[in-house]
């Protein structure tokens, strides 16, 4: 306040009808100048939450699923107003919720056949309201304290001045789906700057193929070898450290126990590497000689193999090899700049998961 009015005596007169209280004000109603400077903010709140939650397991936090700026905007009011605290309260924005609700195409399923621009462009709308929730709050605050001043009432003016100072913003974490990425890693970039430069500070991608996309829950998945989910994670981390994010979280999702399908077979340079892991686990018949024509074979073991492949070109998984092939997802993951996991299961089976996650633990 008094460096704007240090700046409005500068006019010699001239802005005298401007109040430098008014513009202190409206400073504070508008915390946030850019949807990077919400990213860089919700990155550090997110990242001190799950140190947090590292700490102790009962520190863990709520993520509410949101299609509109005003479902968000009245959901962070009344938990402000229920629990006094929006503290451990996230934002989900689901990727079906998007293709359902959101689409200019109308309802659509949960197979990336939305327009990619409608995340960036909903991120930027809840955070419109979430900020509009600030400044309806501390307006009414602002009247308040003019009443106490001009009542003469000195201590509650100080009682109000203070929840001023500490006052705590509606704006809280998005985590953000970019489904399978919209494309090739160049493509998944793109619309990652995007999703971050509206306020996005967490990502959630899956390794499903982007045009093959299916929602989690459905039997028919097909995902990607390694080197291509690895490439789109990097991409990701790329877009966060370029805007200046650099402790933006990436959060990796497997299907791969409800995929049984894979598009290609996995480049492999030596044995036991990324790629002959996952193509290890493709369903084989040993072949004698150099097999028929328009055969793709691999060399396992020294043997000369064929994997099952449909008409559709895709390949076929051995079955029951879904509980394995997520463990192996989820530590090439971490490996290569994750922060977070999702296993994608059919029904919640907290048995399971855990079982997995031991697993995964024992490695990384």
């Amino acid at each position: 306040m008094a460096q704007a009015g240090r700046l409005i005596r500068d006019y010699d007169g001239t802005w005298d009808g401007i109040s430098g209280e008014s513009i202190a004000r409206m400073r504070a109603q508008n915390k946030f100048k850019t949807g990077l400077d919400v990213a860089r903010y919700a990155a550090r709140i997110m990242r001190a939450d799950m140190a947090a939650y590292d700490a102790d397991p009962a520190n863990y936090t709520q993520s509410l699923g949101c299609w509109h700026g005003f479902i968000a905007q009245q959901k962070m009011i009344s938990i402000k107003k229920h629990f006094g605290t929006v503290k451990g309260r996230y934002i989900y924005l689901s990727g079906w919720m998007i293709a359902a609700l959101r689409s200019e195409f109308g309802p659509l399923p949960d197979q990336s056949m939305h327009e990619k621009t409608s995340v960036p462009a909903l991120i930027e709308e809840i955070y419109t309201f979430l900020r509009q929730a600030d400044a309806r709050e501390l307006g009414m605050l602002f009247r308040d304290l003019d009443a106490a001043r001009a009542e003469g009432d000195e201590l509650k003016a100080k009682q109000i001045q203070a929840s001023i100072d500490n006052h705590e913003t509606h704006v809280v974490p998005i985590i953000a789906d970019i489904d399978a990425g919209f494309g090739n890693a160049e493509a998944t970039y793109l619309l990652a700057k995007k999703m971050i430069e509206a306020g996005a500070c967490a990502l959630q991608i899956e390794n499903q193929v982007s045009d093959e996309k299916q929602c989690g829950h459905q039997d028919g998945k097909v995902t990607v070898p390694h080197e291509d989910f690895i490439a789109k994670i990097r991409a990701c981390r790329y877009a966060f450290m370029e805007l200046g994010v650099e402790d933006g979280i990436i959060v990796t999702r497997t299907d791969s126990l409800g995929a049984g399908l894979t598009k290609q077979i996995a480049f492999s340079k030596e044995a036991g590497d990324l790629g002959d892991q996952y193509n290890s686990f493709l369903d084989c018949e040993e072949v004698e000689g150099a097999g028929n024509p328009g055969d793709v074979l691999i060399n396992r073991d020294g043997k000369l193999v064929r994997p099952k492949r449909l008409p559709s070109n895709l390949y076929q998984f051995r079955a029951g090899t879904g509980e394995d092939r997520c463990v192996m997802d989820c530590i090439a993951s971490l490996q290569n700049g994750a922060d977070l996991l999702w296993i994608e299961t059919e029904k919640p089976h907290i048995e399971q998961i855990a079982g997995m996650v031991d697993r995964i633990r024992e490695v990384v």
